[in-house]
């Protein structure tokens, strides 16, 4: 969607890091050619990932993630990019057993504290969720659970033996009042649908956790740029 645009902590962690962000809106542009690039950060989006005839585009981007797998390209998917890299290397994507919107805790599996991409996160931090799809369990052996949570089981993965693929169920890059308020006046038939949101409080949660997260995340970005070759 257009409104799904890389978040504030995104654009500030990859300034900070000397990371050059080239952004390809997927649903009208042309996927490049990945191979000169050092890594895909894979954002999210309103279609499943199994709604291919509604969002032909899904098709083309999943061929160029299991291109980036295959050449071993470092890749962190978010929400939709999350599910995408799952559903690449073979495990089911459908409805979560609730819908997951607003400002929750994340807890750091045994894995996920040995992941470097979590290095320097204490175990419990918050993160925002905008998803009614998630990762379903059990998962293909040769994938891992980084973080879970009580909104959804599978908060976090990664790809057994190589820690730069990874996938983030969570929005934290995106975490900001001005981000959080611009997806709740773009996304409001989504929102309008049951169970009601408290919008105020999704505000109000925002505010609270803006700098917290925004510190949190330039760390995880750091970690991550850490990963590439």
């Amino acid at each position: 969607m257009p409104w799904e645009v890389p978040g504030t902590h995104l654009i500030h962690a990859a300034e900070k890091y000397g990371v050059r962000l080239d952004v390809v809106e997927v649903w009208r542009q042309t996927i490049p050619d990945i191979s000169p690039f050092d890594g895909l950060i894979v954002l999210g989006g309103t279609p499943d990932v199994d709604q291919e005839k509604e969002y032909p585009f899904l098709k083309v981007e999943k061929r160029v993630i299991r291109k980036s797998i295959d050449e071993d390209k470092p890749y962190l998917g978010f929400c939709l990019g999350h599910q995408l890299l799952a559903d690449v290397l073979g495990a089911r994507v459908g409805p979560n057993f609730l819908k997951s919107i607003g400002f929750i805790t994340g807890k750091i599996t045994e894995n996920g504290r040995r992941h470097p991409l979590f290095r320097d996160t204490p175990i419990s931090f918050p993160i925002f969720k905008w998803h009614a799809q998630a990762v379903l369990l059990p998962l293909p052996k040769h994938l891992e659970i980084l973080v879970t949570s009580g909104s959804c089981q599978v908060e976090a993965l990664s790809l057994k033996g190589k820690n730069h693929i990874v996938g983030l169920q969570f929005d934290n890059h995106t975490a900001t009042f001005k981000n959080v308020n611009n997806w709740m006046e773009s996304d409001q038939e989504w929102l309008s649908k049951p169970p009601a949101i408290n919008t105020a409080s999704l505000l109000k949660d925002a505010k609270k956790y803006q700098n917290l997260i925004g510190k949190q995340f330039e760390t995880m970005f750091k970690n991550f740029v850490k990963l590439i070759p």
